[in-house]
């Protein structure tokens, strides 16, 4: 699990590295475009993460086959919140695509920063749909677990769940970065 980790931390190294060049290049237009996104969806989405996190951290430490129950519910509590995070990545995204602001479609942008915007939402889009990707693929692991470990738990059951709860963890913190370096930026200008 440790070297898949790595290697989606240089997938997601790599567009974060991105993000920075492009930013640096584009400095204004990247803090206009932050300043459209959605920052009550972001934060909303940031507290719901860091609740299904603490859920499977919480899973993980009580595992044993006197808590089946409570380990279930604990999953299932976390895949609904993850399920909850697309929802709102999903109504975030029509947003965005009502106000034109999906590039290559119809991107309308006021202002004299609306390439620097476009390319903003550029990084936005494919990094949080990449993301979103990850996210499907964790609530897929957490639920499988759940049906797994409803029976029987075994050790090998408790070394699954570490590993789906590392990937779980590993897409929360990602998140964590993309909220500072999406939302974040420009907000204090005026």
């Amino acid at each position: 699990m440790w070297v898949f980790i790595a290697t989606e931390v240089l997938l997601f190294g790599g567009l974060i590295l991105a993000y920075f060049v492009y930013r640096h290049a584009f400095p204004q237009g990247f803090a206009a475009g932050s300043r459209h996104t959605e920052i009550v969806i972001g934060t909303t989405n940031t507290a719901v993460l860091l609740t299904s996190s603490f859920l499977v951290a919480w899973a993980v430490e009580i595992f044993s086959p006197a808590t089946t129950g409570i380990v279930t519910w604990l999953l299932i509590g976390a895949a609904c919140l993850g399920l909850v995070f697309i929802v709102l990545k999903g109504i975030e995204y029509r947003g965005e695509y009502d106000e034109h602001l999906v590039p290559g479609i119809d991107f309308q942008f006021a202002g004299s920063k609306a390439n620097g915007a476009q390319l903003f939402f550029v990084f936005y889009f494919i990094a949080t749909a990449i993301h979103a990707l990850h996210m499907l693929i964790g609530i897929c692991l957490l639920v499988t677990l759940t049906i797994i470990c409803r029976k029987a738990p075994t050790t090998r059951h408790r070394a699954a769940l570490h590993s789906a709860a590392l990937y779980w963890h590993f897409v929360d913190v990602v998140w964590i970065f993309l909220f500072a370096l999406i939302y974040l930026p420009g907000r204090s200008a005026s």
